[in-house]
């Protein structure tokens, strides 16, 4: 991961590129989105979700319409407004939920589209040049995929442009993609900006003076800044094992009164919480 000599920094393409390598060498499987056949207003990627289901659930023997109503019980949620469809979609997807059978003989079955328990039986991937039309046609960055689900959106800034900064990103996100692509949006439970020197991760609901950086891969480790930051947010926060572990334990979205807010963990909670686990149930 080297900057352009001749600027010492990070154009955007050079960045989405050094990334999307990072993710690469965390198990992620590269897809350019310019390469996939759909319709630019398809955000699912259908077919790597039936793939999982059908492989998760084959012991049941799911019909073909029995998978079409799983995928429509997250596909048909309203994203409208944006942040009760986000935190339902939030929820089922970390929760599972109850479908019926075609054969009313059977018993409803629980369905999770996520296999958090086990971290090799989902598919993971991470996207550039992936068009959404819906408001307004729009092109984030870097989407990570979870079994066809885009669960994380990333938006980067040069740090060559001396007016650009993540703040620029973070507005990309919360003012442009949520008002003009909120069908991609309801799923997007976590959000990255990132200059290359400076990477941070929050919601889409959160405030740009809470989004912060991960510095640490593990505890026990020295933080890192600049460019490490980058490294310690994907090696600590988004490859696979972690990545599962944060949305399925480490993330909240509040009734306040009206207030859209949705946190995600800092990693000082995060190890912290571990700790008390372990503590909890280590043998007395």
């Amino acid at each position: 991961m080297k900057a352009n000599n001749k600027t010492e920094k990070f154009t955007e393409d050079q960045l989405e590129n050094a990334i999307i390598e990072l993710f690469q060498k965390e198990g992620y499987a590269p897809v350019n989105g310019e390469s996939l056949h759909r319709r630019l207003d398809e955000v699912l990627l259908e077919d790597d979700l039936k793939n999982y289901l059908r492989l998760k659930y084959n012991d049941e023997n799911l019909t073909e319409n029995e998978i079409t109503n799983i995928i429509n019980n997250i596909k048909l949620i309203s994203p409208h407004p944006l942040y009760e469809g986000n935190r339902e979609t939030f929820f089922m997807v970390n929760e599972g939920f109850d479908i019926a059978r075609d054969d009313l003989a059977k018993q409803h079955i629980h369905v999770n589209l996520i296999d958090f328990d086990n971290p090799e039986n989902n598919t993971f991937k991470v996207i550039n040049q992936f068009s959404i039309e819906d408001r307004h046609t729009r092109r984030p960055d870097v989407l990570l995929f979870v079994n066809g689900i885009p669960v994380v959106i990333c938006e980067f800034k040069t740090a060559i442009e001396e007016d650009k900064t993540i703040y620029d990103a973070w507005k990309q996100i919360h003012n442009r993609y949520n008002r003009d692509i909120p069908k991609l949006m309801k799923y997007c439970f976590l959000s990255v900006v990132s200059d290359g020197a400076n990477s941070k991760m929050g919601t889409i609901f959160t405030p740009y003076e809470y989004y912060y950086s991960w510095r640490k891969e593990n505890y026990g480790e020295p933080s890192s800044d600049g460019i490490g930051s980058l490294y310690t947010l994907i090696k600590g926060a988004l490859r696979p094992v972690r990545l599962l572990a944060i949305l399925r334990d480490f993330l909240v979205y509040h009734d306040t009164g009206g207030k859209e807010r949705a946190d995600a963990c800092r990693y000082p909670q995060y190890f912290a919480a571990l700790m008390m686990l372990q503590n909890i149930t280590a043998p007395k």
